[in-house]
């Protein structure tokens, strides 16, 4: 039984959320703001957070939850629908759900994100690499060649790897890694993705593990 930390102020929508997440059989322990989020994230499978959070909000929280331990995977919640709102929850988050929504809706993403990080746990393989979740070690699977990052390049690519199949904006990959506001025509993000493809991709001059999205940024699609 899966267990979810669901942290919503609202009582009438928290009230709704938890019955249906306890009627499919999860174990739901539902706060009304993150004053207890040490105590309760410890053997946590998944976070639900609000936005709107009287003290930290969701943001706070969410980063908060991902520094403690980023193998749990974050829903975020929200009447804000903005682009703006998305794109800041979906930088260290890894769905983002805008009411009014269906209970059915967020079920199934809550276990497609519980697929996913179960296998943290093993062995993935994305194209020709395989990687190790635990050590991240990275192997290509046609030579049996371990595959050495530096640390950036690490820390890029773990990024894509906490965010499989997402589409993900030049701006969330560069506040994401750097943890810095992205300026427009910096090309420090362009600079080390094509090193790291020349590391990883069979052809860097026609990649298909990292994909660019044209216009909107990159995805390593699995």
């Amino acid at each position: 039984m899966a267990k979810i930390l669901y942290i919503e102020d609202e009582q009438e929508i928290g009230s709704w959320v938890t019955a249906e997440l306890t009627d499919k059989g999860y174990e739901v322990s539902w706060l009304t703001s993150g004053e207890q989020l040490e105590e309760q994230i410890a053997d946590v499978d998944l976070a639900i957070l609000d936005i709107m959070l009287p003290g930290l909000d969701g943001f706070s929280i969410g980063k908060r939850i991902k520094k403690i331990n980023q193998d749990i995977p974050i829903i975020m919640l929200s009447a804000r629908s903005a682009v703006e709102d998305k794109l800041e929850g979906l930088s260290f988050a890894d769905d983002y759900v805008t009411k009014p929504f269906h209970p059915d809706e967020l079920i199934a993403r809550i276990e497609v994100l519980l697929r996913r990080f179960q296998k943290h746990e093993d062995m993935i393989e994305v194209g020709h690499l395989q990687i190790d979740m635990k050590t991240l070690a990275i192997t290509n699977k046609n030579t049996q060649e371990e595959i050495l990052l530096t640390g950036k390049q690490f820390q890029l690519f773990q990024y894509f790897l906490r965010h499989l199949n997402q589409i993900l904006t030049k701006e969330q990959l560069y506040e994401g890694v750097w943890d810095e506001q992205f300026i427009e025509g910096d090309k420090t993000l362009m600079v080390h993705i094509r090193y790291l493809r020349e590391k990883i991709e069979e052809n860097p001059a026609k990649p298909v593990i990292i994909e660019t999205i044209r216009g909107i940024g990159y995805r390593v699609k699995q």
